[in-house]
């Protein structure tokens, strides 16, 4: 079965790269957010500003009308409600559980791809299944 896939996870994830290239390899349409489909370069608050860190907590919410920001936030949430699957790809953040949360709220397919030792969490229980390795969720994509 040819599944829509949102890999939600973190710049910093280096699985992310493999897991968005195996998936499309296994024959499916996957939504890369690093290189969204609107030829816009991949979101990073470092591109809206190099002090974000610094911001204070009304900065933090007025940066997030920031052009750039609305502009990936759009591509996401269009991506988002196209795709009928969500791979949460650990580590990652706020965002990306922000995203899972969203597609298990609806009611769509939503697995977590924990391919490293992590701090347990039990609202994954949530989500449809937990995968350890890159075989098991190809095949559980089947």
């Amino acid at each position: 079965m040819k599944r829509k896939i949102y890999v939600a996870s973190s710049w910093r994830n280096g699985y992310y790269p493999e897991v968005v290239a195996k998936l499309r390899e296994a024959g499916h349409n996957v939504y890369d957010f690093r290189n969204p489909p609107s030829g816009d370069p991949g979101f990073k608050w470092s591109s809206v500003s190099e002090d974000y860190m610094g911001w204070s907590p009304q900065q933090y919410r007025d940066m997030l009308q920031h052009e750039k920001a609305v502009r990936q936030f759009h591509n996401d949430i269009e991506a988002m409600e196209a795709c009928d699957t969500c791979v949460i790809v650990l580590p990652c953040g706020r965002s990306a559980h922000t995203e899972a949360g969203w597609f298990a709220g609806k009611g769509r397919t939503t697995i977590a791809y924990i391919p490293e030792r992590q701090e347990p969490e039990l609202m994954y229980k949530l989500f449809s299944c937990v995968c350890c390795s890159i075989e098991e969720l190809k095949e559980t994509l089947k």
